[in-house]
């Protein structure tokens, strides 16, 4: 029996227990929100060492941070690296996105390193072991090395897929029709729509779909029904494309819960301002309120570099209009594979686009970590500012390399620092 099944049974698994603990929410109204679908519960039975994870409706935003080699960088060891940066600034989940290397030897690596929950996209180690031979090309792949792929990850412990099964021949023919500026710019996508066209065939994950749905439920996978056809430009947001992929999804969505499997939805990608809260209400209302996972969004296109910003910026509105896990983007997008200081980067922009939502749409316990750090700004606690700070360790590391002259304050006010000459004349009151 799988969670979504158990709880529908009126039953309480101990994973659900389990996230309920960590969310701070009683067990049986975590347990309910998974039986609607909006909420899910996080973790391969297979796993014994991956904390049970809970994302979706009225808990805390969470985020995920993308780790893995490419054929031009394939050392395993910075990017376990990477996992452990990743996990020390507060990321809640990982996918090793790996293209290069031993892939299976990174990947069981990372499971047996990392307790949050790991996901993968398994088309990318189907497509790099068929090309990895030099003769063969990405045209060549079967459904079956896909499927052999989904089965071996999920045996391993694998949490959670990034699959597009949402592309199918009617939705490339909608998205041909309206030309895009930039085209299909997900990786997975790509692979899938090439291979179409060249075997003049159908989408394997999605006629296939009942099998992928049989895999999943025998290991308590959960399904990140992927967004192939995401917009990467801004000018190509919410276009017929991708609304005919995501009606598509709503449709597996409905198809997965049947089944005993949990879903998360994928989303863009590039989108402008204006158009992200109703890109959000508009999955929940096509998908039918399943938890969604968004790519940022990225609110502009000319910022090379600084890619976490625009991406915090655009995940700030999307969860505070419903998003519920927001996949970081770091300052190497559009650029090169990210290095180490670009996941820490990356987690703490996402980290905080994702509070600040919690805070707007008061999930429990939001705001009382920032009246913490209030209260320890009045009393110019440093100490206990460093320690509530969401990267405690730069928090620390500008203070003392400024070496100021007075310890009690900062270099920016010293001796005229407003808290303290409040304090001091609310002190000559008494």
């Amino acid at each position: 029996m799988t969670i979504l099944e158990a709880v529908r049974a009126g039953r309480v698994p101990d994973d659900v227990a389990a996230a309920a603990r960590s969310e701070g929410v009683e067990p049986e109204a975590l347990a309910a929100g998974i039986a609607r679908g909006d909420t899910i519960v996080c973790r391969n039975r297979d796993r014994a060492n991956a904390v049970p994870l809970a994302i979706g409706k009225g808990l805390r935003t969470k985020v995920n941070a993308n780790i893995g080699t490419s054929k031009d960088q394939m050392d395993p060891e910075l990017e376990l690296e990477k996992l452990r940066v990743a996990l020390q600034v507060g990321a809640d989940t990982v996918m090793d996105l790996s293209t290069g290397g031993p892939l299976a030897e990174i990947r069981r690596t990372i499971l047996a390193q990392c307790p949050v929950p790991v996901g993968t996209v398994p088309l990318y180690q189907a497509a790099a072991e068929v090309v990895a031979d030099g003769i063969r090309g990405v045209y060549d792949l079967t459904p079956e090395d896909v499927f052999r792929v989904i089965e071996e990850q999920a045996r391993e412990g694998v949490d959670f897929f990034t699959v597009h099964c949402g592309i199918t021949r009617d939705g490339v023919r909608a998205l041909e029709n309206h030309p895009r500026l930039l085209g299909v710019v997900s990786r997975g996508g790509a692979i899938t729509v090439s291979w179409m066209k060249r075997h003049g065939a159908e989408n394997p994950l999605f006629e296939q779909y009942d099998r992928l749905l049989e895999v999943c439920r025998e290991h308590e996978v959960v399904l990140s029904l992927g967004d192939g056809f995401r917009p990467g430009a801004q000018a190509d947001a919410t276009d017929r494309g991708q609304i005919h992929e995501l009606m598509v999804l709503g449709e597996l969505t409905q198809r997965a819960w049947a089944a005993g499997v949990q879903v998360m939805i994928e989303g863009p990608g590039h989108v402008p301002l204006d158009q992200i809260q109703a890109n959000m209400q508009l999955q929940k209302r096509l998908c039918h309120g399943a938890p969604f996972y968004v790519l940022g969004p990225l609110v502009t296109d000319v910022a090379p570099g600084y890619d976490h910003i625009t991406s915090a910026i655009g995940g700030a509105i999307a969860a505070m209009s419903g998003a519920d896990i927001l996949c970081y983007v770091t300052p190497s997008e559009h650029l090169c594979l990210p290095d180490v200081d670009d996941v820490r980067e990356g987690v703490i922009a996402a980290r905080i686009a994702g509070h600040a939502a919690d805070l707007a749409k008061g999930v429990p316990g939001a705001r009382d970590w920032d009246d913490a750090m209030s209260r320890a700004r009045a009393d110019l606690d440093w100490e206990k500012q460093i320690e509530l700070a969401m990267d405690p360790a730069r928090a620390r590391h500008r203070r003392e390399q400024s070496h100021p002259a007075n310890g009690e304050v900062c270099t920016m006010c010293g001796d005229l620092c407003a808290y303290k000459t409040y304090r001091d004349s609310r002190e000559g009151e008494k």
